[in-house]
């Protein structure tokens, strides 16, 4: 068939750009730590089998408490957020949207084998005081008096921000553990892996001085239990049921390493936005050539969990029962898939 210069011209500037992100995407050596801090991505969880997953890692004593006063929104990201106040003085960043439920159990699984995460709670109805007439993002989930439902509470308690990290170039390339947050990412179907999502955090001490450990975190999880990437409708790609047991989990086995399937390609038309649609192609080697003693690794870490401790990481996001049961099944259909290696 006839292609116009023009057109045919406009095919190979994309080809070529998509090869070019795709390459610039590729793991390379991993930096150099230059400061004097140790730099943490993951914790040896030697209470695993007792960890409580109904409250994750803040636990029930650090639960939001109303009433809650709005402070300012925040419009980083995609979906609607803002920050509040509640009752003990304590700042919380509030999530409304699809992302809420799903966010909220991813957080309590990651958690759950060693990787640190923000603290993070499930509220299935909020009302917040002095909030404003008008939202930039999420003025139709807030009902006249400020009353809204299902929402998210994140805050990290004693840290300090310093910035983002880098899938590609961070100090545990090619390591077990890194490996292992990989295939966590696989686990939970989360393919929204862009670097933004990731942050590096320094801890205070009892005394508020800075510790010598910087802690390495995916900070944002919402895109998990869905698709394996960006699909439309948007409400299937995150938090649900139908599309997370019908995805594929393991793309391709050979002697010495897996692949999975999260991130695939985003959905073609996606392509109305081109870069953002060839940034995400980049994206799909991290969750492919995984050493196959890795994913083992971290699957039977996953398998010293019950059954009742996934049950309630899903209870806590404020999934039915029939929900609950569902997730869990599929969740430990996968452990199993990894056990399996």
């Amino acid at each position: 068939m006839y292609k116009s210069k023009p057109a045919l011209g406009f095919l190979i500037a994309v080809t070529l750009f998509c090869f070019q992100v795709a390459a610039s995407e590729a793991p390379c050596a991993a930096q150099q730590n230059t400061t004097n801090a140790e730099a943490v991505l993951w914790r040896n969880p030697v209470d695993i089998a007792s960890r409580d997953l109904f409250y994750g890692s803040g636990g029930r004593e650090n639960m939001p408490h109303g009433p809650f006063v709005f402070l300012d929104e925040d419009l980083d990201g995609t979906n609607p957020k803002f920050h509040v106040r509640d009752r003990d003085g304590i700042k919380w960043q509030v999530k409304l949207g699809v992302e809420a439920r799903p966010e909220s159990a991813a957080a309590r699984l990651v958690w759950a084998v060693g990787y640190p995460t923000t603290d993070c709670y499930f509220l299935p109805e909020l009302r917040v005081e002095n909030m404003p007439a008008h939202l930039h993002r999420g003025q139709n989930l807030v009902a006249p008096d400020g009353t809204m439902r299902n929402v998210r509470f994140k805050r990290n308690p004693g840290k300090k921000k310093l910035g983002l990290w880098r899938w590609r170039s961070n100090p545990f390339v090619a390591s077990r553990e890194y490996n292992g947050l990989r295939v966590m990412m696989a686990l939970i179907n989360n393919w929204d892996l862009k670097d933004v999502n990731n942050s590096i955090f320094r801890e205070k001490g009892s005394e508020g001085l800075e510790s010598a450990e910087e802690l390495y975190m995916v900070t944002d999880l919402g895109a998990s239990f869905g698709t394996t990437g960006y699909n439309w409708p948007a409400r299937k790609s995150k938090g649900n049921l139908e599309s997370y047991n019908h995805s594929r989990f393991i793309h391709k086995i050979t002697r010495g390493q897996v692949g999975f399937s999260i991130p695939s390609r985003p959905a073609l038309f996606c392509l109305v936005a081109v870069p953002d649609f060839i940034r995400r192609l980049g994206l799909r080697w991290i969750g492919r050539n995984i050493p196959r003693a890795d994913a083992k690794w971290i699957g039977q870490l996953l398998a010293m969990l019950s059954a009742d401790q996934i049950r309630d990481a899903f209870l806590a996001a404020g999934y039915s029962n029939a929900e609950v049961e569902g997730f869990t099944q599929v969740v430990l259909k996968r452990i199993a898939a990894l056990n399996g290696l």
